[in-house]
């Protein structure tokens, strides 16, 4: 007796088709599977044999050979579960209705039970695009799943159910598709309760309007952190486009739930300075996405830059260049986003008083200068805007006045990014800081006493390339806030003002 059922794996945030073949024949009883299966594929024999019998099912007493196709791909975790399980009726005319054109995902407990797995948005858009019509996954995945228009979503809570859908006694019901309705920005979390610090919430600003990289300097309890956790309440909400691509890789890491079956606001993610290079990118045995992936779309704030190792900080120059990560290793090879806005908070100088008005610095020349060159140049380089925090003074803590709300800011910033959509609509580019270096001069165009204040610029302070192309960036962002199309003088001015550490 032979069957075959489709089903699904994953490869990084990438699904692929595994067909689950069965075969049953006269021998020695024995079950076997086979298909580059891991320990976790390997044990789902105990998990069916005891999932056949909590539904009262007698195992066959013959030789079970499992094949899962394609054989020299890897197959991992406990997703084949169900397949495997309705392969078996399948093969043994325990159901009535053919599951062709249907495919089965998720895991069976020794009880029956159907429990939920990771990666599932990814596995039921690539059966959309394969055309295959109904989808079977664990009831707590199903509004996950139903997020996807095009298929048939069943949730399933135990085998039983799936028993009685294919024998035609009980039907289970498709799901609506759960369309996600707009997240409010977190009231908690507004730029009105930050005092003071008008020109770094004008540079944070700039930073949201054009997606750019930031580093604040400044000493202790000035505000870096205040300011940075507030940044998400100013950026443009999550298109439906970014809001799966975001999903995808927090779905395969587990963190999609039923509340949040899809992720709506934009990712902030704030690893700790002992973080170690793979928890910062991403990788181990089998590779899995790390913090920049999952600040895909959002944004990556490292509080106390100064205090990562200069291994981990290193590896985050060319994510930052090319918006993707590929990790290597023995097992394959996964290639994981990473768009994202890196904010990241330094003190001046070890004691942190460098610079302070009132306070005197402790440190001698030679630590400040160790201290700031933990982060390279060429990591320099890579944030737009270099932003000094300047001390609260006391009138500013005390003052009556309410500040600029989240909410004010966001206006001009959606002003700024849609000059930007209207402007990259014909290509594939999102925001100014993504500007490619062969459309630099079609899309920042320069009038002549700009393009010679920035050769002087240029020529005085020995600018890399990669610098002169983030301030033009800097400097586009600021004429579109502007609302201006030529980037004049005050333009470049204004973001050359922003490379604090270049000048220093």
């Amino acid at each position: 007796m032979f069957a075959k059922v489709s089903s699904f794996g994953i490869t990084g945030i990438n699904a692929f088709p595994v067909d689950v073949e069965i075969d049953i024949s006269r021998g020695s009883p024995q079950f076997d599977i086979v298909g580059l299966p891991d320990a976790a594929v390997r044990e789902s024999r105990e998990r069916i044999r005891a999932a056949l019998r909590a539904c009262s099912i007698d195992f066959p007493v013959s030789s079970v050979m499992i094949n899962l196709a394609p054989a020299n791909t890897k197959k991992s975790g406990s997703v084949h579960d169900m397949a495997i399980f309705m392969a078996m009726l399948y093969a043994r005319h325990l159901i009535d209705v053919s599951p062709d054109n249907c495919a089965f995902i998720g895991e069976i407990s020794l009880n029956g039970d159907i429990r939920r797995i990771n990666g599932v948005l990814s596995m039921v858009m690539l059966a959309r695009e394969m055309n295959i019509d109904s989808i079977f996954v664990p009831y707590d995945n199903m509004l996950e799943a139903s997020v996807i228009d095009g298929i048939k979503v069943y949730g399933v809570r135990n085998a039983e159910e799936l028993i009685l859908h294919f024998r035609n006694q009980k039907f289970l019901s498709p799901c609506q598709r759960y369309i996600p309705s707009e997240t409010p920005y977190d009231e908690h979390l507004d730029f009105s309760d930050v005092r003071g610090q008008q020109s770094a919430k004008k540079a944070l600003e700039i930073a949201a309007a054009g997606g750019h990289n930031v580093i604040l300097i400044g000493t202790p309890g000035c505000g870096k952190s205040m300011l940075a956790q507030r940044m998400p309440s100013i950026l443009p909400p999550l298109t439906f486009e970014e809001a799966l691509e975001t999903t995808k890789i927090h779905s395969v890491m587990g963190l999609v739930t039923e509340e949040t079956p899809i992720i709506t606001k934009r990712p902030f993610r704030s690893p700790h300075h002992t973080a170690s290079e793979i928890g910062l990118v991403g990788g181990g045995s089998v590779p899995q996405p790390g913090e920049i992936s999952m600040a895909h779309n959002g944004v990556l704030f490292l509080d106390e830059i100064a205090e990562f190792s200069r291994k981990s900080l290193e590896v985050l120059r060319q994510p930052l260049e090319n918006g993707k990560i590929t990790i290597s290793r023995v097992n394959g090879t996964c290639s994981y986003p990473c768009e994202f806005m890196l904010i990241g908070a330094m003190n001046p100088c070890p004691c942190g008083y460098y610079g302070h008005p009132t306070v005197k610095c402790k440190c001698s020349p030679k630590k400040i200068e160790a201290y700031n060159s933990r982060l390279s140049g060429p990591l320099m380089e890579r944030f737009d805007l270099h932003v000094e925090v300047a001390p609260l003074e006391y009138k500013d803590l005390t003052s009556k006045v309410r500040a600029e709300s989240s909410a004010d800011i966001r206006k001009r910033v959606m002003r700024a990014r849609a000059i930007q959509k209207e402007r990259f609509k014909d290509t594939s580019i999102k925001c100014n800081a993504l500007i490619t270096p062969d459309l630099i001069q079609t899309f920042c165009p320069v009038d002549e006493e700009s393009d010679n204040f920035l050769k002087g610029v240029f020529e005085k302070l020995r600018f890399s390339g990669r610098v002169h192309s983030k301030i033009l960036k800097v400097a586009r962002t600021i004429a579109d806030l502007e609302e201006s199309e030529v980037i004049r003088k005050k333009h470049i001015s204004a973001a050359v003002q922003y490379r604090t550490l270049d000048r220093n």
